[in-house]
């Protein structure tokens, strides 16, 4: 997919360029997103630089798309959002904001946004979002996002060859009034889980 920028009221969302590489670095530093991002720990500066340097690839082999969240054109690296494709009918999105700019909704404002670019533009027709159980930030982020809370996975999620349980979620088109490219038949409220012997 071509690289696409996306814009808010207060932001601009574009792919990671290298100069986004030392607002990355420093952002990585955060004991916070290094507790619940998959970040190498010590990250350093050329963990930054890669990162950074395969975005191209994940857009143009439409494995991931990773955003800067910038506030304005030209102001500083606020957050990070990517999607990554997880089969044929799912994506999972994941973010993480700059320590220095949290508590001011940029996410709120930006999640929305990419997640209606993915089902209208990426194909998307489920977008998950799991966060370790105890990342509140995360979860409230998510909700005010509009994701539909699901549960716990045990063992859900790996963090530096620790399994981890989290919480999980998802969004669907209709939660936003979009149309789905693939029909979707939810059970009935009252079904409810029965085993067999």
């Amino acid at each position: 997919m071509e690289p696409t920028t996306l814009t808010t009221e207060r932001l601009v969302l574009r792919p990671h360029v290298p100069s986004d590489t030392g607002e990355v670095y420093a952002a990585c530093q955060d004991p916070a997103i290094q507790r619940w991002i998959p970040v190498p720990v010590p990250y350093g500066r050329a963990d930054a630089e890669s990162y950074v340097a395969k975005v191209p690839t994940g857009w143009r082999e439409d494995s991931e798309y990773a955003f800067a969240v910038r506030l304005g054109a030209d102001g500083p690296l606020v957050a990070t959002i990517g999607v990554m494709q997880r089969g044929p009918s799912a994506h999972e999105v994941g973010f993480w904001t700059a320590p220095e700019h949290r508590r001011r909704g940029y996410l709120a404002e930006a999640l929305p946004v990419v997640a209606r670019w993915a089902f209208t533009e990426a194909g998307c027709v489920r977008l998950i979002w799991r966060a370790g159980v105890g990342n509140d930030a995360s979860l409230a982020v998510a909700e005010k996002a509009g994701f539909v809370i699901e549960g716990v996975q045990r063992a859900g999620i790996e963090i530096r060859e620790t399994l981890r349980d989290c919480w999980t979620g998802a969004l669907l088109p209709s939660d936003l009034e979009l149309p789905s490219r693939l029909p979707y038949l939810p059970s009935p409220v009252s079904a409810t889980v029965s085993a067999t012997p």
